[in-house]
């Protein structure tokens, strides 16, 4: 079905803020809850953060206040649009088990951008990190199971394979490393910008996340493996967001931002199994096509350009959630043993002993590497590692025995 927001009138400006009493929206039961209505939520939740940081950025850099009280009126919009959509996890899912959603996110989000994505830079750029969030998933799973004895299998169903990926350990790279080549945003295609806007977005999500609860982890490792985790995502958003063209412009910056989340919210409206969130993505995609429409005017006023001339006639293909088993494991049998030197990926294996990543590596993981030690937890407790392997043993064979903490 085609769709142009553009064409759309949504809800007027002035009839956007609301009460508590709307803003106010019931949980879901997290015993009941579709593993990806939870994930879209925890997407959506990143995509009004970025909202609200992109525009106070904006308002810090502009001494225009017209800008400003515009960019103020649709920022509390996006915040009251945050509240209802993060207010919709329920108190008794404890954050661990939020954190196994976020990781579900993060593997099956970034797969099927890669999957989907036209830009062989950025493709490899998401391929890259998918390995590695999809590790994280398997190191919280066993930390859940060890610490709270849940499986987290109940979280992601059959949906979202738990094993090893690249092993978390191996992701701490020198900062210069996790710098990428910038695409052109003149030449690119609207779906590749949408897609690093989408990404830097839910991994800046992921990583404020730990960066606020990893120290209300109820165990000394716990605490630990949120620091660690908590660092590899720093390095996944400077990796994702450098992949971002530096020359645009505010209001260019601000138009991809609102066609992005016009774009997203009809794309959850479109995949939603539970009929009351849907009513929610429909109303917040009503609310961010008026918003679109200010950024539209803000373009041509101040940048003279033109929208329609940047934007396509119809959304192009829409991002979903899905299970991505098979494409997940192509990429750990192609690419388990990547890393970065410099804007390049290589084999770790070929790098030179004097290498900074080596140097880098000898100095964080100097004593306890919490990411090795929560998973010799889970063996000591139980004489094996926690693992959801839908399709079969690990296709890499060194990864298949699990009475051992690998590397």
């Amino acid at each position: 079905m085609s769709f142009n927001p553009l064409k759309e009138k949504g809800i007027p400006l002035e009839k956007q803020v609301e009460s508590w009493q709307q803003v106010y929206a019931e949980p879901y039961d997290k015993e009941e809850v579709h593993p990806y209505t939870r994930t879209r939520i925890i997407l959506m939740n990143g995509i009004e953060v970025e909202a609200a940081i992109f525009k106070h950025q904006f308002a810090r850099h502009c001494s225009d206040p017209d800008i400003n009280r515009q960019l103020a009126l649709t920022r509390a919009v996006e915040q009251q649009q945050q509240k209802i959509i993060n207010w919709l996890s329920p108190a008794n899912e404890s954050a661990l088990e939020v954190t196994i959603g976020y990781e579900q996110v993060a593997v099956d989000l970034t797969a099927w951008l890669a999957r989907t994505e036209k830009d062989p830079n950025v493709k490899a750029a998401l391929d890259f990190a998918l390995l590695e969030d999809f590790d994280h998933l398997y190191r919280y799973a066993n930390l859940m199971e060890t610490v709270e004895n849940k499986q987290a299998q109940k979280n992601v169903r059959d949906l979202t394979e738990i094993m090893p990926g690249r092993p978390t350990m191996l992701h701490h790279r020198h900062p210069f490393d996790n710098q990428r080549t910038p695409v052109d945003y003149q030449t690119a295609d609207i779906l590749t910008k949408l897609h690093i806007l989408t990404i830097v977005s839910g991994e800046q999500q992921t990583m404020n996340y730990y960066m606020n609860v990893g120290n209300r982890a109820a165990t000394m490792t716990g605490r630990a493996l949120y620091q660690e985790i908590g660092q590899v995502e720093e390095e996944h958003v400077s990796h994702y967001e450098s992949l971002a063209d530096p020359t645009s412009t505010w209001f260019e910056r601000l138009l991809l931002h609102e066609y992005n989340e016009c774009y997203l919210y009809y794309s959850n409206l479109e995949s939603e199994v539970d009929p009351r969130i849907k009513k929610i993505w429909q109303h917040c995609l009503e609310q961010e096509i008026a918003h679109l429409h200010q950024a539209v005017e803000l373009l041509k006023q101040y940048d003279g350009m033109d929208a329609a001339e940047m934007l396509p006639d119809n959304f192009p293909e829409l991002t979903i959630f899905q299970s991505n088993v098979d494409y997940v494991r192509d990429i750990l049998k192609n690419q388990i043993d990547l890393t970065c030197d410099g804007v390049d990926y290589v084999n770790m294996n070929d790098l030179p002993s004097d290498h900074r990543f080596h140097r880098h590596q000898e100095l964080v993981n100097s004593g306890l590497i919490p990411s090795q030690e929560v998973i010799q937890e889970q063996i000591a407790k139980n004489g094996i590692d926690y693992r959801l392997e839908v399709a079969g043993e690990h296709p890499i064979e060194r990864f298949r025995q699990r009475q051992e903490v690998l590397v």
